[in-house]
C-alpha cells in the first residue's frame, strides 16, 4: 500500500470523549471529539467497561452509547430498529458511530468474534469505512468491513442487509498500525498482545473523499457471545417497544443475559 495512502487513513484516527451512560442506550454527540490528524485523547474505559451483571435494581447495563450523528432508525434487520451513522462533506454529517460498551477486564486473548448485519443507504464500503475499532493500550485496532487495506477478502454489503462475517477469526487481517504492530492477522496480534484489555469497541463511518458520502445501517452486532439488537424490549435502548432482539448467554458482551430478566 502507498505510504501516501496509509498517511491519510493514520489521519482518520478518532480521539473518544464519551460521556458516562445510564439507561439503555444513549446519545452524546456533544461530548464525542473527532479531529483527524490532531491525535488521540485518552479513552473513558473506567466508564466504558461494564460488568457482566444487572445492578442491584435488575435493570440491564447500557449495552452501547451512539456518537457524532449515530441514530436508531426503523426498521432494522427483519426487525424494528437498527442504528444508522454517516460521513458527508461540510457542511454535512462530519462522522458517526456506535460505543459499544464491553465487559470490565477483557483481555485481548477472550476476545474472538465481532461482526454486524449492514447495508448502506448512500455509498458503500471506502475510506476505511465503516469499521470496527477495537481499544488496546489508549490506541486502536482497525478492522474494516469490505474488501479495504488489508482487509481484501471481507464481504461489503449493498442496498440490502448482508452479514459481515468475523472479522476477527484467527486468519483475519487487522490495522494495527497505531500500535507498532503494523498490518497482520488477529491471531498474531493476540499472541502479541494476550493480556492487554480491551477498553472498548466502537462501529464507525467517516470519511474525506467530498464527492463520495457514507450512511451505512448495522443491526445483530456480535460481540463474542453477546448480540446486540437496538430493541427496547431487550433493554438497549430502542425507541419503541416493539422490538424482537435477542441475546446470547455468554459473558464476553454488553452484561445481557438470555433470560432478560430484569
Amino acid at each position: 500500500m502507498p505510504t501516501s495512502t496509509k498517511s491519510i487513513f493514520a489521519a482518520l484516527a478518532l480521539a473518544f470523549a464519551t460521556s458516562s451512560c445510564a439507561g439503555g442506550g444513549t446519545s452524546s454527540p456533544s461530548n464525542t471529539s473527532v479531529l483527524p490528524g490532531a491525535g488521540q485523547a485518552p479513552f473513558a474505559s473506567a466508564r466504558r467497561a461494564i460488568a457482566s451483571k444487572h445492578d442491584d435494581d435488575h435493570h440491564p447495563a447500557p449495552a452501547y452509547t451512539l456518537f457524532g450523528d449515530g441514530v436508531l432508525v426503523h426498521p432494522g434487520d427483519n426487525s424494528h430498529t437498527a442504528a444508522q451513522a454517516s460521513w458527508a462533506p461540510p457542511p454535512g454529517a462530519p462522522y458517526g458511530g456506535i460505543d459499544f460498551a464491553v465487559p470490565a477486564g477483557l483481555k485481548v486473548s477472550a476476545l474472538n468474534t465481532l461482526s454486524t448485519d449492514f447495508k448502506f443507504t448512500q455509498g458503500t464500503c471506502s475510506q476505511g469505512s465503516p469499521r470496527f475499532q477495537i481499544n488496546v493500550l489508549n490506541q486502536n485496532v482497525f478492522v474494516y468491513l469490505g474488501p479495504q487495506f488489508p482487509s481484501v477478502t471481507n464481504p461489503c454489503a449493498g442496498a440490502t442487509y448482508s452479514n459481515s462475517t468475523n472479522v476477527i477469526s484467527p486468519t483475519s487481517l487487522v490495522d494495527a498500525t497505531q500500535l507498532g504492530n503494523g498490518y497482520e492477522t488477529w491471531s498474531a496480534f493476540q499472541a502479541q498482545h494476550p493480556n492487554d484489555i480491551v477498553t472498548g469497541i466502537q462501529l464507525v463511518v467517516d470519511g474525506f473523499i467530498a464527492a463520495a458520502p457514507i450512511t451505512a445501517q448495522f443491526d445483530n452486532v456480535h460481540i463474542n457471545t453477546t448480540v446486540i439488537t437496538f430493541e427496547k424490549a431487550k433493554g438497549e435502548g430502542g425507541d419503541d417497544d416493539n422490538g424482537d432482539g435477542h441475546h446470547g448467554d455468554g459473558d464476553q458482551g454488553d452484561g445481557h443475559h438470555g433470560d432478560d430478566g430484569h
